[in-house]
């Protein structure tokens, strides 16, 4: 007996290999990394990018959507649901975990056999109690009584259970990885959406000023052919001028519509519950001064979906040893204590039980290539995780570096549409003095209220454009989730 209880003790100690490869962290990925982002302040002077910060979005300044952002994070419904696949990484690892342990349980049993042809002794008993027997009949009826423990337990000789816990730990991570990038992407779309609402209530109230100036032109022009002192061409022309400004609107109102919406069920309410507070429209914010980016390292560190990645890749690595220890012979260990009879009160005498200890030595050494065939299935699932992870990778860095260009020359079309803007601005200043001194007429005040309208529509998307290129700067950074 004691020979049998020191056998898992020596087993233990020979269980020190594992196979399979060893995960020696992600491969790297470009052959020369590049030099640290740079971009140009408004100003026109070449800032180095510093580290940037969590909470992209608070620099923005616009109390709406940092609450917006907030409500997104607290309740969207891909966030609920990556939150649930992370828990069902952490009791997958602590499955895996409890599976490297003894399995024990309990057991309790009564049997009543019945048995003819077969005469154990008579008793003086009579027929029908315990261990009773039919002399005449030759056959015996027993009971049995029984409470026991049993356990099992399989020893890790070649660490494909320690493999199975390194898998599941890089999986967990992965999903922590995951979730933090359903954040970023969710924070991003917030902010998009809440850009666009605004671009296009403030180009809608832009358009209906215009209208209002293209009906009263018109009526000018009719006039102006009643005294003789305009053509008909003239009034077609103004006509097809307010027709045109009047179907600019309609698309507008459409997609103001629908980011109200999105909006909504990004913050996982029904659709039209936010056209009460945000319906009246806003300013645009703008993009502070500097925008700190980082470098490519600090980019591949941070970013969530390549974090994913690498833990992925780590999982399949570990999976390999999985699928090798596989391959080789396994031990377990089968235990069982019980104490019982063939009466109840037998269940009492603890001094008698019943003892059994067996080792089980299994190996599918004849499997046909089965095996093996697995353990290169598991290599080249580890290979495709890998080229995913350089993908992954390539694609972050290119994410930044189009969207630091897309910055960088979106501040230029700022600069060069709010100076027209201004240019507007001052010619109907201008004719406005001219209409108010007789020299000019008021169809040509009109017409320069129209030309300011349009630069000022022009220059509104332009600025949504660059809070929108900001966003999508953040977003490409995938910034470390707090």
């Amino acid at each position: 007996m004691r020979s049998i209880l020191l056998l898992p003790v020596l087993t233990g100690l020979l269980a020190g290999c594992t196979l399979g490869p060893n995960y020696a962290g992600p491969p790297k990925a470009l052959p020369d990394a590049p030099t640290p982002a740079t971009f140009v302040r408004a100003d026109g002077t070449s800032v180095t990018a510093a580290p940037p910060v969590a909470d992209w979005w608070k620099p923005l300044g616009d109390p709406l959507l940092d609450d917006l952002i907030a409500r997104a994070l607290a309740s969207n419904t891909d966030v609920a649901a990556g939150e649930a696949r992370l828990r069902q990484a952490r009791a997958a690892l602590g499955q895996e975990r409890a599976n490297a342990g003894p399995s024990v349980s309990a057991s309790a049993l009564y049997a009543h056999a019945h048995v003819p042809g077969l005469d154990l002794g008579s008793s003086d008993t009579g027929s029908g109690g315990e261990g009773s027997g039919e002399g005449g009949g030759g056959s015996t009826d027993l009971n049995l009584y029984n409470l026991g423990f049993n356990a099992s337990w399989e020893v890790d000789l070649f660490g494909g259970q320690r493999r199975a816990v390194e898998a599941a730990r890089a999986s967990l991570e992965g999903a922590e990885a995951s979730l933090a990038d359903v954040q970023v992407s969710l924070a991003a779309n917030v902010a998009k959406s809440y850009l666009d609402l605004r671009d296009r209530q403030q180009r809608m109230a832009l358009g209906q000023q215009s209208i209002a100036w293209q009906e009263e032109a018109l009526v000018l022009t009719r006039q102006r052919l009643e005294r003789g002192t305009a053509t008909a061409m003239e009034v077609a022309q103004a006509e097809g001028q307010l027709a045109s400004a009047r179907a600019q609107i309609a698309p507008l109102a459409a997609e103001r519509d629908a980011f109200l919406n999105a909006l909504a069920v990004l913050t996982a309410q029904a659709p039209g519950t936010l056209d009460a507070s945000l319906g009246a429209g806003g300013e645009i914010p703008l993009p502070p001064a500097s925008v700190p980016v980082g470098d490519p390292a600090r980019l591949i560190a941070n970013r969530p979906d390549i974090r994913a990645a690498e833990r992925q890749l780590a999982a399949d690595t570990a999976r390999i040893g999985q699928a090798e220890a596989a391959r080789f012979p396994r031990l377990s260990f089968m235990g069982l204590i019980g104490i019982g009879g063939t009466r109840i009160s037998d269940l009492s005498k603890l001094d008698d039980f019943t003892a059994l200890a067996a080792p089980q030595l299994s190996w599918s050494f004849l499997d046909f290539g089965r095996s093996k065939a697995k353990v290169r299935q598991t290599e080249a699932v580890r290979d495709e995780a890998e080229a995913r992870y350089r993908g992954a990778v390539l694609t972050a860095l290119r994410d930044a570096e189009d969207s630091l260009a897309r910055f960088r020359e979106d501040r230029v079309t700022v600069a060069a549409l709010a100076r027209a803007s201004e240019k507007a601005a001052l010619t109907e200043s201008l004719t406005a003095q001219r209409f108010q001194a007789g020299t000019a007429t008021k169809v040509a005040l009109l017409d320069a209220r129209r030309s300011r309208s349009s630069a000022e529509q022009n220059l509104v998307s332009a600025r949504a454009a660059l809070t929108a290129d900001y966003v999508a700067i953040q977003k490409a950074l995938g910034l470390a989730w707090r």
